[in-house]
């Protein structure tokens, strides 16, 4: 099964955006799922199993810097089949 997960990180603390890239370039640099970004959010897709592993290592990773807020939407579909382009 595919899966598309929409994401948002906030790392509250006054240095915020090392964290962010930090994540998305460990996210990236897994050749099992496919990582796009835009201003408001990261979007990851692939199988579910190789999804969440990834989050679930990343996300653990990402928890040690203090004060980390995730904001996850999962969605049972590849929706990279609906997109226009």
């Amino acid at each position: 099964m595919n899966i598309s997960v929409d994401i948002s990180y906030y790392p509250l603390k006054k240095e915020y955006l090392n964290p962010i890239q930090d994540f998305i370039d460990r996210l990236k640099a897994r050749k099992s799922i496919e990582v796009r970004v835009n201003g408001m959010s990261t979007q990851v897709f692939g199988t579910y199993d190789e999804v969440m592993k990834a989050l679930s290592e990343e996300i653990k990773r990402s928890f040690e810097v203090p004060d980390s807020v995730f904001v996850l939407k999962v969605v049972n579909d590849d929706l990279r089949k609906h997109d226009p382009k």
